[in-house]
Protein backbone atom coordinates (compact mmCIF):
# COMPACT_ATOMS: atom_id res chain seq x y z
CA UNK A 1 0.00 0.00 0.00
CA UNK A 2 1.27 3.67 -1.14
CA UNK A 3 1.68 6.11 1.82
CA UNK A 4 0.14 8.76 -0.34
CA UNK A 5 -2.51 9.43 -2.39
CA UNK A 6 -3.57 7.40 -5.57
CA UNK A 7 -5.61 8.49 -7.99
CA UNK A 8 -9.12 7.91 -7.91
CA UNK A 9 -11.72 6.90 -10.41
CA UNK A 10 -13.97 9.33 -9.48
CA UNK A 11 -12.86 13.14 -7.89
CA UNK A 12 -13.57 15.04 -4.70
CA UNK A 13 -14.91 18.57 -4.87
CA UNK A 14 -14.21 20.61 -1.81
CA UNK A 15 -16.52 23.25 -1.04
CA UNK A 16 -17.67 25.84 2.36
CA UNK A 17 -21.32 25.31 4.03
CA UNK A 18 -22.27 29.12 5.19
CA UNK A 19 -24.31 28.50 8.27
CA UNK A 20 -26.56 30.59 9.08
CA UNK A 21 -27.92 28.25 12.19
CA UNK A 22 -24.05 28.22 13.36
CA UNK A 23 -23.53 31.45 13.58
CA UNK A 24 -22.59 32.82 17.13
CA UNK A 25 -22.41 29.45 18.80
CA UNK A 26 -21.62 29.39 22.30
CA UNK A 27 -18.35 28.21 21.98
CA UNK A 28 -17.46 30.39 19.34
CA UNK A 29 -16.77 27.90 16.55
CA UNK A 30 -16.59 28.93 12.96
CA UNK A 31 -20.22 28.87 11.25
CA UNK A 32 -18.21 28.46 7.73
CA UNK A 33 -17.59 24.77 7.56
CA UNK A 34 -15.86 22.55 5.09
CA UNK A 35 -17.42 19.91 3.23
CA UNK A 36 -16.14 17.25 0.66
CA UNK A 37 -18.32 15.72 -2.10
CA UNK A 38 -17.26 12.73 -3.70
CA UNK A 39 -18.93 11.96 -7.39
CA UNK A 40 -18.67 8.87 -8.18
CA UNK A 41 -17.14 7.34 -11.91
CA UNK A 42 -19.22 8.49 -14.61
CA UNK A 43 -20.44 11.55 -12.93
CA UNK A 44 -19.16 13.88 -15.20
CA UNK A 45 -20.28 12.29 -18.38
CA UNK A 46 -23.91 11.31 -16.74
CA UNK A 47 -26.01 14.38 -18.31
CA UNK A 48 -29.19 14.81 -16.43
CA UNK A 49 -28.67 11.24 -14.27
CA UNK A 50 -29.54 11.80 -10.32
CA UNK A 51 -27.88 9.86 -7.79
CA UNK A 52 -28.41 8.48 -3.79
CA UNK A 53 -26.75 10.38 -1.49
CA UNK A 54 -24.58 9.13 1.80
CA UNK A 55 -23.73 11.48 4.52
CA UNK A 56 -20.63 10.83 6.67
CA UNK A 57 -19.92 11.77 9.68
CA UNK A 58 -17.24 11.87 11.83
CA UNK A 59 -16.11 10.03 15.78
CA UNK A 60 -15.27 12.50 18.56
CA UNK A 61 -12.15 14.84 18.12
CA UNK A 62 -12.80 13.58 14.04
CA UNK A 63 -13.16 16.44 11.22
CA UNK A 64 -13.62 16.42 7.97
CA UNK A 65 -10.22 15.74 6.90
CA UNK A 66 -9.60 12.79 9.44
CA UNK A 67 -11.45 10.46 6.89
CA UNK A 68 -7.84 11.15 4.55
CA UNK A 69 -5.72 10.12 7.49
CA UNK A 70 -3.46 6.97 6.27
CA UNK A 71 -2.69 4.21 8.26
CA UNK A 72 0.70 2.63 7.23
CA UNK A 73 0.33 -0.54 5.08
CA UNK A 74 -3.49 0.58 4.74
CA UNK A 75 -6.03 2.56 2.37
CA UNK A 76 -8.18 5.11 3.73
CA UNK A 77 -11.67 5.07 3.96
CA UNK A 78 -12.27 7.66 0.45
CA UNK A 79 -9.81 5.43 -1.23
CA UNK A 80 -11.17 2.28 -0.50
CA UNK A 81 -14.94 3.47 -1.18
CA UNK A 82 -13.78 4.87 -4.33
CA UNK A 83 -12.01 1.37 -5.38
CA UNK A 84 -15.62 -0.15 -4.81
CA UNK A 85 -17.74 1.94 -7.08
CA UNK A 86 -14.62 1.95 -9.77
CA UNK A 87 -14.92 -1.98 -9.39
CA UNK A 88 -19.31 -1.96 -9.81
CA UNK A 89 -19.21 -3.43 -6.48
CA UNK A 90 -22.36 -1.04 -5.47
CA UNK A 91 -24.72 1.65 -7.29
CA UNK A 92 -22.74 5.11 -7.94
CA UNK A 93 -23.67 7.32 -5.36
CA UNK A 94 -22.75 10.52 -3.72
CA UNK A 95 -20.79 10.17 -0.92
CA UNK A 96 -20.91 13.71 1.24
CA UNK A 97 -17.97 14.03 4.07
CA UNK A 98 -19.58 16.52 6.78
CA UNK A 99 -17.59 18.57 9.21
CA UNK A 100 -19.05 18.99 12.30
CA UNK A 101 -16.26 19.65 14.93
CA UNK A 102 -16.38 22.00 17.89
CA UNK A 103 -13.93 23.81 20.53
CA UNK A 104 -14.81 20.58 22.66
CA UNK A 105 -13.69 17.99 20.56
CA UNK A 106 -17.19 16.98 18.60
CA UNK A 107 -20.80 17.82 18.85
CA UNK A 108 -22.88 14.51 18.77
CA UNK A 109 -24.48 15.72 16.06
CA UNK A 110 -27.74 17.27 18.38
CA UNK A 111 -28.80 20.57 18.71
CA UNK A 112 -27.63 21.85 22.44
CA UNK A 113 -27.65 25.53 23.76
CA UNK A 114 -24.00 24.49 25.02
CA UNK A 115 -22.57 23.46 21.57
CA UNK A 116 -24.98 24.73 19.22
CA UNK A 117 -27.68 23.42 16.58
CA UNK A 118 -25.57 20.68 14.77
CA UNK A 119 -28.48 18.26 14.17
CA UNK A 120 -30.72 21.29 12.33
CA UNK A 121 -27.35 22.49 10.91
CA UNK A 122 -26.74 19.00 9.35
CA UNK A 123 -30.32 17.83 8.20
CA UNK A 124 -31.24 21.19 6.89
CA UNK A 125 -28.36 23.38 5.83
CA UNK A 126 -26.00 20.96 4.72
CA UNK A 127 -28.27 18.40 2.75
CA UNK A 128 -30.12 21.74 1.28
CA UNK A 129 -25.91 22.40 0.59
CA UNK A 130 -25.35 19.48 -1.46
CA UNK A 131 -28.94 18.64 -3.06
CA UNK A 132 -28.68 22.48 -4.57
CA UNK A 133 -25.44 22.11 -6.17
CA UNK A 134 -25.02 18.40 -7.22
CA UNK A 135 -27.78 16.16 -9.32
CA UNK A 136 -28.98 14.43 -6.11
CA UNK A 137 -31.93 12.31 -5.79
CA UNK A 138 -33.56 14.66 -3.42
CA UNK A 139 -35.85 12.49 -1.42
CA UNK A 140 -35.32 10.81 1.87
CA UNK A 141 -35.91 7.09 0.01
CA UNK A 142 -32.44 7.46 -1.65
CA UNK A 143 -30.74 9.80 1.05
CA UNK A 144 -28.67 8.28 3.82
CA UNK A 145 -25.77 8.29 6.80
CA UNK A 146 -22.86 6.55 7.75
CA UNK A 147 -20.52 7.54 11.13
CA UNK A 148 -18.45 5.62 13.45
CA UNK A 149 -18.32 5.91 17.30
CA UNK A 150 -19.38 9.77 17.88
CA UNK A 151 -20.31 9.42 14.51
CA UNK A 152 -22.52 5.98 14.37
CA UNK A 153 -24.50 8.09 17.33
CA UNK A 154 -25.49 10.45 14.86
CA UNK A 155 -26.05 7.87 12.93
CA UNK A 156 -28.66 6.16 14.79
CA UNK A 157 -30.58 9.23 16.29
CA UNK A 158 -30.47 11.64 12.73
CA UNK A 159 -32.70 9.36 11.45
CA UNK A 160 -35.19 8.25 14.35
CA UNK A 161 -35.28 12.41 14.75
CA UNK A 162 -35.59 13.05 11.03
CA UNK A 163 -36.90 10.56 9.12
CA UNK A 164 -38.32 12.83 6.20
CA UNK A 165 -34.47 13.32 5.28
CA UNK A 166 -32.80 10.06 5.84
CA UNK A 167 -33.82 6.77 4.80
CA UNK A 168 -31.27 4.21 5.86
CA UNK A 169 -28.18 4.43 8.10
CA UNK A 170 -25.05 2.71 9.01
CA UNK A 171 -23.60 2.76 12.59
CA UNK A 172 -19.78 1.22 13.17
CA UNK A 173 -19.06 1.33 16.74
CA UNK A 174 -22.06 3.97 17.49
CA UNK A 175 -22.56 4.92 21.43
CA UNK A 176 -24.89 3.68 22.62
CA UNK A 177 -26.30 0.89 26.17
CA UNK A 178 -25.17 4.29 27.97
CA UNK A 179 -24.44 2.41 31.27
CA UNK A 180 -22.00 0.66 29.70
CA UNK A 181 -19.96 2.87 27.66
CA UNK A 182 -19.99 6.51 29.74
CA UNK A 183 -21.07 5.04 33.01
CA UNK A 184 -17.82 3.44 33.77
CA UNK A 185 -16.05 7.08 33.10
CA UNK A 186 -17.73 8.86 35.48
CA UNK A 187 -15.70 8.04 39.05
CA UNK A 188 -12.31 7.96 36.80
CA UNK A 189 -13.23 11.32 35.30
CA UNK A 190 -14.37 12.91 39.14
CA UNK A 191 -10.66 11.10 40.33
CA UNK A 192 -8.88 12.95 38.15
CA UNK A 193 -10.52 16.22 38.20
CA UNK A 194 -10.04 16.07 42.09
CA UNK A 195 -6.54 15.09 41.79
CA UNK A 196 -5.51 17.74 39.43
CA UNK A 197 -7.71 20.38 39.20
CA UNK A 198 -9.31 20.71 42.60
CA UNK A 199 -12.71 19.42 41.29
CA UNK A 200 -12.67 22.36 38.87
CA UNK A 201 -13.62 21.63 35.04
CA UNK A 202 -12.73 25.77 34.72
CA UNK A 203 -9.57 25.10 36.36
CA UNK A 204 -8.55 22.32 33.90
CA UNK A 205 -9.62 24.82 31.15
CA UNK A 206 -7.92 27.68 32.09
CA UNK A 207 -5.14 25.38 32.66
CA UNK A 208 -5.18 23.32 29.22
CA UNK A 209 -5.12 26.67 27.09
CA UNK A 210 -1.63 27.73 28.10
CA UNK A 211 0.23 24.48 26.88
CA UNK A 212 -0.26 22.06 23.97
CA UNK A 213 -3.13 20.17 24.57
CA UNK A 214 -2.39 16.26 25.20
CA UNK A 215 0.90 17.01 26.95
CA UNK A 216 -1.31 15.73 30.37
CA UNK A 217 -2.25 12.40 30.44
CA UNK A 218 -5.95 13.38 31.64
CA UNK A 219 -6.26 15.70 28.68
CA UNK A 220 -8.58 13.45 26.33
CA UNK A 221 -10.55 11.58 29.40
CA UNK A 222 -11.43 15.16 30.54
CA UNK A 223 -12.74 16.72 27.63
CA UNK A 224 -14.66 14.19 26.16
CA UNK A 225 -16.58 13.76 29.07
CA UNK A 226 -17.60 17.54 29.18
CA UNK A 227 -17.78 17.48 25.04
CA UNK A 228 -20.36 14.89 26.18
CA UNK A 229 -22.04 16.74 28.97
CA UNK A 230 -22.72 19.98 26.53
CA UNK A 231 -24.04 17.82 24.11
CA UNK A 232 -26.69 15.77 26.38
CA UNK A 233 -26.79 18.01 29.33
CA UNK A 234 -26.06 21.66 28.22
CA UNK A 235 -28.73 24.19 29.62
CA UNK A 236 -30.28 27.93 28.21
CA UNK A 237 -27.45 29.84 29.54
CA UNK A 238 -24.94 27.75 27.98
CA UNK A 239 -23.55 26.09 30.84
CA UNK A 240 -22.80 22.54 31.23
CA UNK A 241 -24.53 20.11 34.18
CA UNK A 242 -21.99 16.89 34.72
CA UNK A 243 -24.33 13.75 35.31
CA UNK A 244 -21.65 12.82 38.29
CA UNK A 245 -20.97 14.90 41.60
CA UNK A 246 -17.33 14.45 43.03
CA UNK A 247 -17.55 11.41 44.60
CA UNK A 248 -18.59 9.81 41.01
CA UNK A 249 -22.13 9.02 42.41
CA UNK A 250 -24.25 9.96 39.54
CA UNK A 251 -27.00 13.29 39.77
CA UNK A 252 -30.47 11.49 39.16
CA UNK A 253 -31.90 14.52 37.31
CA UNK A 254 -29.18 14.87 34.90
CA UNK A 255 -28.41 11.48 34.35
CA UNK A 256 -31.85 11.40 32.92
CA UNK A 257 -31.40 13.73 30.03
CA UNK A 258 -28.51 11.85 28.96
CA UNK A 259 -30.17 8.04 29.04
CA UNK A 260 -33.15 10.05 26.83
CA UNK A 261 -30.43 10.91 24.26
CA UNK A 262 -29.70 6.67 24.21
CA UNK A 263 -30.36 5.33 21.34
CA UNK A 264 -31.63 2.60 22.84
CA UNK A 265 -34.44 3.79 24.89
CA UNK A 266 -35.05 6.28 21.62
CA UNK A 267 -35.66 3.27 19.52
CA UNK A 268 -38.43 1.87 22.53
CA UNK A 269 -39.96 5.61 21.72
CA UNK A 270 -43.20 4.96 19.68
CA UNK A 271 -42.59 7.86 17.34
CA UNK A 272 -38.90 6.89 17.26
CA UNK A 273 -39.95 3.06 16.63
CA UNK A 274 -42.22 4.34 13.76
CA UNK A 275 -39.30 6.32 12.21
CA UNK A 276 -37.08 2.80 12.58
CA UNK A 277 -39.61 1.11 10.69
CA UNK A 278 -39.65 3.44 7.62
CA UNK A 279 -36.09 2.94 6.78
CA UNK A 280 -34.63 1.25 3.74
CA UNK A 281 -32.19 -0.41 5.85
CA UNK A 282 -29.97 -0.15 9.42
CA UNK A 283 -26.40 -1.61 9.14
CA UNK A 284 -25.03 -2.32 12.81
CA UNK A 285 -21.85 -3.39 13.56
CA UNK A 286 -18.82 -3.35 16.41
CA UNK A 287 -16.06 -4.97 17.45
CA UNK A 288 -15.97 -7.65 19.67
CA UNK A 289 -13.55 -6.20 21.80
CA UNK A 290 -14.22 -2.79 21.51
CA UNK A 291 -13.25 -0.73 24.57
CA UNK A 292 -15.75 1.36 25.20
CA UNK A 293 -18.14 -1.51 25.00
CA UNK A 294 -19.68 -0.55 22.16
CA UNK A 295 -20.30 -4.53 21.11
CA UNK A 296 -22.92 -4.07 23.95
CA UNK A 297 -24.28 -0.77 22.64
CA UNK A 298 -24.71 -2.32 19.12
CA UNK A 299 -25.96 -5.75 20.24
CA UNK A 300 -28.46 -3.55 22.82
CA UNK A 301 -29.45 -1.51 20.21
CA UNK A 302 -30.10 -4.34 17.55
CA UNK A 303 -32.40 -5.74 20.16
CA UNK A 304 -34.18 -2.67 20.03
CA UNK A 305 -34.58 -2.34 16.75
CA UNK A 306 -36.39 -5.57 16.63
CA UNK A 307 -38.43 -4.56 19.27
CA UNK A 308 -39.29 -1.90 17.24
CA UNK A 309 -40.74 -3.83 14.72
CA UNK A 310 -38.61 -3.52 12.58
CA UNK A 311 -37.95 -6.57 10.04
CA UNK A 312 -35.39 -8.27 9.71
CA UNK A 313 -34.33 -8.45 6.38
CA UNK A 314 -33.70 -4.51 7.07
CA UNK A 315 -31.33 -4.99 9.32
CA UNK A 316 -27.69 -6.29 9.00
CA UNK A 317 -25.85 -6.68 12.63
CA UNK A 318 -22.47 -8.52 13.30
CA UNK A 319 -20.27 -8.60 15.90
CA UNK A 320 -16.39 -8.69 14.11
CA UNK A 321 -13.23 -9.80 15.38
CA UNK A 322 -11.52 -5.87 16.21
CA UNK A 323 -11.61 -3.51 18.64
CA UNK A 324 -12.55 0.54 18.77
CA UNK A 325 -9.52 1.82 16.47
CA UNK A 326 -8.29 0.95 13.02
CA UNK A 327 -11.70 -0.27 11.54
CA UNK A 328 -11.67 1.69 8.53
CA UNK A 329 -11.63 -1.36 6.18
CA UNK A 330 -15.10 -2.33 7.30
CA UNK A 331 -17.05 1.17 6.37
CA UNK A 332 -17.15 0.01 2.28
CA UNK A 333 -19.11 -2.95 3.09
CA UNK A 334 -21.76 -0.57 5.33
CA UNK A 335 -21.36 2.13 2.32
CA UNK A 336 -21.91 -0.30 -1.03
CA UNK A 337 -24.87 -1.78 1.20
CA UNK A 338 -26.54 1.45 1.77
CA UNK A 339 -26.42 2.39 -1.88
CA UNK A 340 -27.69 -0.81 -3.12
CA UNK A 341 -31.10 -0.02 -0.40
CA UNK A 342 -30.84 3.35 -1.38
CA UNK A 343 -30.62 3.78 -5.45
Amino acid sequence: MLPWSTTLAGRFEEGVVDSVLLRDNPLGDPHERPIHVYLPPGYDESGDRRYPTVYVIQGYTGNVSTWFNRIPFRQSFPDLADAMFAAHEAPPTIVVYVDAWTALGGSQFVDSPATGPYHSYLCDEVVQWVDTRYRTLRDRDHRGISGKSSGGYGAMITPMLRPDVFGALATHAGDAAFEACYLPDFPRVARLLRDEYDGSYPAFFADSATRVFGTKASDLDLIELYGYAAAYSGNADGSVSLPFDDTGMLVPDVWARWLDRDPVRMAANPEYAEALRSLKGIWIEAGDRDEYYLDLGATAFRRAVAAAGVPESSVYFELFDGKHGAIEYRYPRALGWLCERLA
